[in-house]
């Protein structure tokens, strides 16, 4: 008798903390490898136990720094399709390279088809994600890809604080619109959207708002917070529109260069992000885990069973 296709999940130096939560959930052990740099810079990875004929989970997001940890994410694929593992899925909280996702601009890369190529040569037999900063790059792989949400996490903890006022939820910007519209549909809140304008990379400049947010407690849910530019001039223009609390909520926090020290500075009271990266909770930001919902898809995929449910 074959060998039943036991499931089994890895991870490499981007995120131990996450691997480990999401193992705990899974009720299995982290799978062995030998990671490391040479000298020069260049990885090795050594798979230490027998994953033939298995079913192999990969939990590595794009956490800084980025090209370090793609890498090591392909050499990780190399390894155990080579080991005969029976099927590879990646697992990515933060899929990096995504607002590259379309030719906006002469001569430009299309990053976020190349890194998905990239995936697919390396051995990737499916891919599982959240909140991708444009839906449509699932459209550029030629493997199954798994879109998670972090909606429901978002909406559970809005609930728990128990906001007094009236509620409106706040897109930064049209694209996150319909991201924002969820929310507000399942908290009974209101909607604002915010006009931004990007007249170049990590440079945002908002313009007006369309929508009631005077004396109201506004909520901003971005994808992205990466210099947090967004965030607090958004914050800025609710709070000259006269809104009575700013929070905001982020999915992938990627504070890099002067975030942190913006969002203090600003007048919004807390900002919440997820653990799909590396963030330390202090001052004003919040962590809260999506681990949970990344163990469940991880689990659903293993079984064969329906992981958009996960969001009816």
């Amino acid at each position: 008798m074959g060998r039943f296709s036991e499931m089994k999940i890895f991870g490499g130096r981007a995120h131990r903390e996450l691997l480990v939560k999401v193992s705990r959930y899974l009720k299995i052990k982290i799978g062995r490898l030998d990671l490391y740099n040479f000298s020069d810079g260049e990885i090795f990875c050594q798979i230490l136990e027998n994953v033939r004929g298995d079913d192999v989970f990969i939990v590595q997001p794009f956490a800084h720094p980025v090209n370090e940890n793609f890498m090591e994410l392909l050499i990780m694929l190399d390894a155990l399709k080579r080991a005969s593992a029976d099927k590879v899925t990646a697992v990515i909280p933060y899929f990096g390279y995504a607002r590259a996702d379309k030719k906006d601009k002469p001569r430009v890369a299309i990053s976020a088809k190349l890194v998905a190529n990239l995936l697919s040569v390396a051995g990737c037999d499916r891919v599982i994600t959240m909140d991708l900063h444009a839906a449509q790059i699932q459209g550029f792989f030629d493997i199954p890809v798994d879109h998670l949400f972090a909606r429901p996490v978002i909406v559970e903890i809005i609930k728990s604080l128990d906001l007094d006022d009236e509620i409106v939820i706040v897109s930064p910007d049209t694209g996150g619109v319909l991201r924002a519209r969820e929310v507000a549909t399942r908290v009974n809140a209101g909607l604002a959207i915010v006009d931004k304008r990007r007249p170049r990379a990590n440079v945002a400049e908002t313009i007006d708002i369309v929508g009631e947010v005077k004396g109201k407690t506004a909520i901003i849910i971005d994808d992205i917070v990466d210099t947090a530019g967004t965030l607090v001039k958004t914050a800025e223009l609710l709070e000259r529109k006269r809104a009575k609390r700013i929070l905001a909520f982020g999915i992938h926090g990627v504070l890099s260069g002067p975030a942190l020290e913006r969002i203090e500075n600003s007048c919004i009271e807390e900002v919440y992000v997820s653990d799909s990266l590396p963030v330390r909770e202090g001052g004003k930001i919040k962590v809260y885990s999506i681990a949970p919902l990344i163990a469940e898809a991880i689990r659903r995929a293993h079984e064969n069973v329906s992981i958009s449910s996960l969001f009816d």
